[in-house]
């Protein structure tokens, strides 16, 4: 590689090493400008060459590592760009990208009281790129060996410029993501830690579990530790499964609204016929009951199912459509029919689960001393209940399904760590906190989910690490499903606790800022 400065001014250059100063990424052209000399401000680009090729100036972008991108053809006096010593800008040509070997590139940079200054650099591409329009590779016959999976990411690599070094790093064989990802071309990485042991004393979870959470967030699992440390001190979580639900809702278009009303009565009469047709397609999945709601000449069904340790969205869409099937051939009037109308609200957060459940419906709940309160979270009772009395007016202003503090943080941790559908926080994440002070001045505290959709068998749940995660709270494979939602409404109550405290803590909301400004700021 050489580069050039050509003008009165010099230092601005390239910068030798590992990354390339021109480079093929994302579908064009990209060139790194290091400044070398004095802080520049840019007021204008002049003649970009490609190969002697002149790029249109409405093709360049210039882009700094802080975010900011500035179209080439509306650099001017009035908007210039301040490019100072040793930072580096990112000019972006879009135009196809160049084949291997040897290019030139051509800048004319105009920089005010600097006058103008030219780079030329000459360098070669080392290997090719993908086409534009061509496609991510695949395998029609096995599309999880170890070959596809790298070819998939050399492709990912010749077309953004990136190194997929610690992607590529996975300790599990590639077949474990077939069903869990379609397109496998390596991992991502999160930190896992562990808090606990939390006490939990629940119907299907008693005992003292290890927490894996699964987390970017520094001081998070702190958190959550000093939330569980409390807990353990007043005797663990009570946690108890209220119910569990899984819906698809299928909708059907009637002539009028009284035909849609017919057609209501008629699936009340026939619920035992339909549900026979539709548990005929799982071992597991059982119909619990069909509600009705109807809008106009529109009828909306949401079946409601357990569908044993899988969270089973999948497993009652199948179902629900041998039922629609039969319910189309059984009843002629219907003129139209879709399998979901959206109000079983999947991967949504709805009024509807919060009052009707969606997945397991679990409260965990405690009562904490008011002197192991003062000695531990450093607030009282009742300053700790009028704290959250006010919170929930602000959650309840605010259109919230959620008056807590921090409940998406465990779940999502949780979420990762366990193998869950992510997706699923949506509607997961709905809680009510609730506390008050007990007649001997003490404090009970309490977290409902109403639609906590997880699974210990099936989907993710089996990916290696994911199921040593399970395993290290026994909640791996069948039987298991509502000793997991125990436990993490014990872990969600702890957090709850913490944050609660901290905000509420005689040294005012000092904890929460400090906690975080020791252990959660990357510097």
């Amino acid at each position: 590689m050489a580069s050039d400065v050509v003008s009165s001014t010099r230092g601005i250059g390239s910068e030798p090493g590992a990354t390339r100063c021109l480079r093929n990424r994302r579908g064009a052209v990209e060139l790194e400008l290091r400044n070398h000399l004095t802080d520049l401000r840019l007021i204008g680009l002049g003649v970009v060459r490609v190969d002697g090729k002149e790029v249109p100036l409405e093709q360049v972008v210039l882009m700094s590592d802080e975010g900011p991108v500035w179209r080439g053809e509306r650099l001017s006096r009035e908007c210039p760009v301040a490019f100072e010593q040793r930072r580096t800008l990112c000019l972006r040509a879009e135009i196809p990208p160049l084949g291997e070997g040897e290019h030139r590139v051509e800048v004319e940079l105009e920089c005010g009281l600097h006058g103008p200054v030219s780079l030329h650099v000459t360098e070669a591409i080392e290997e090719g790129h993908p086409e534009p329009d061509s496609r991510i590779p695949r395998s029609p016959e096995d599309d999880y060996t170890e070959d596809i999976v790298r070819c998939r990411r050399d492709y990912a690599e010749a077309w953004t410029g990136a190194r997929l070094e610690h992607v590529a790093s996975h300790s599990f064989d590639a077949g474990h993501a077939r069903n869990s990802c379609e397109h496998f071309t390596g991992v991502a990485q999160v930190p896992l830690g562990i808090a606990g042991p939390l006490t939990i004393l629940g119907e299907n979870a008693h005992g003292a579990y290890l927490i894996p959470l699964a987390t970017t967030e520094g001081a998070m699992v702190a958190s959550y530790n000093r939330g569980i440390k409390v807990l353990n001190e007043a005797g663990g979580a009570v946690c108890t499964v209220l119910d569990d639900a899984m819906q698809r809702s299928p909708v059907f278009v009637f002539e009028s609204a009284k035909a849609g009303r017919e057609f209501t009565t008629w699936v009340r009469t026939n619920q035992a016929a339909i549900a026979e047709q539709a548990e005929s397609t799982s071992r597991v999945a059982t119909l619990q009951d069909i509600e009705a709601y109807q809008v106009s000449r529109m009828v909306f069904l949401r079946f409601n199912f357990t569908t044993g340790d899988a969270a089973g969205q999948n497993m009652v869409g199948k179902a629900v459509f041998a039922a629609l099937l039969w319910i189309r051939e059984q009843y002629p009037a219907i003129r139209a029919s879709f399998l979901d109308g959206n109000i079983s609200t999947d991967k949504k957060s709805s009024q509807l689960n919060i009052l009707r459940t969606r997945g397991k419906r679990v409260v965990a709940e405690v009562v904490i001393g008011k002197e192991l309160l003062l000695s531990r979270m450093r607030t009282h009772v009742r300053q700790l209940v009028q704290v959250q009395r006010i919170t929930t007016e602000g959650s309840n202003l605010a259109g919230s399904h959620n008056n807590g503090s921090q409940s998406a943080n465990a779940l999502a941790a949780l979420f990762i760590a366990t193998g869950q559908d992510v997706g699923a926080l949506a509607e997961s994440a709905a809680g009510r906190l609730y506390m008050e002070e007990t007649s001997d001045g003490d404090l009970y505290a309490s977290i409902t989910l109403p639609a906590l959709v997880l699974a210990t068998h099936g989907g993710g749940t089996g990916l290696p690490t994911q199921r040593e995660c399970l395993e290290m709270m026994d909640c791996y494979g069948r039987g298991k499903v509502r000793r997991l939602a125990e436990i993490v409404a014990g872990v969600v109550l702890a957090g709850e606790l913490s944050l609660a405290c901290a905000l509420s803590s005689t040294l005012g909301s000092e904890e929460w800022v400090a906690s975080h400004e020791h252990l959660g700021r990357n510097r």
